[in-house]
């Protein structure tokens, strides 16, 4: 099972990089696939170290994912690394085998230390379609244009019937991401 996160990283130079990221874990192990042309990637690769944020804010998500925004943050407890203040929970991890292809890194991280701030309830259906558009609009390059607005239409339509001002406002900004993207 994949677990959606915000994953962080920190560059050679200590400045954190926050990411959309699905990762599989189990107790102590975490499994970690980022795109190799990614700062996910090379950060991850580099300084041997990752914090898996699990956490409720699809705006967060949206923000981080689509245009690069640094979360609040605070620093890890075990590791070199950040953890987004808006976290649910997080884990703390430092890498321990690498692999992949060309295209995906798979890289095997060890759990380090684990730490809740509050509870995860989960997503409504609206944060589940807010982060499927997310998903949807990082990989643009991939899709027709026609699929990318029917999908769009009905994640949206989920929005708008069950979704509160985080997820309209979250929505808001991929559909900008989408536009933004379509006239480049």
């Amino acid at each position: 099972m994949i677990i959606e996160t915000i994953f962080s990283t920190l560059d050679s130079a200590g400045r954190p990089n926050f990411a959309p990221m699905g990762l599989e874990w189990s107790d102590d192990m975490v499994t970690v696939r980022p795109y190799r042309n990614t700062d996910t990637c090379r950060n991850l690769l580099f300084a041997g170290y990752g914090v898996a944020n699990v956490a409720d804010n699809v705006l967060a998500y949206a923000r981080c994912a689509l245009y690069g925004d640094v979360l609040p943050h605070f620093p890890a407890r075990k590791i070199p690394g950040v953890v987004f203040e808006g976290t649910c929970s997080w884990r703390e991890m430092e890498v321990v085998s690498r692999d992949g292809s060309d295209n995906r890194a798979e890289v095997q991280c060890r759990i380090l230390h684990s730490e809740k701030q509050k509870d995860f309830l989960g997503f409504c259906r609206a944060s589940n379609a807010v982060i499927e558009a997310i998903i949807l609009a990082t990989r643009l390059a991939f899709y027709d244009r026609k699929i990318v607005d029917e999908r769009i239409a009905g994640f949206a339509e989920i929005v708008d019937k069950t979704g509160g001002s985080t997820e309209i406002q979250a929505l808001q900004l991929v559909l900008d991401f989408i536009r933004k993207a379509g006239s480049a």
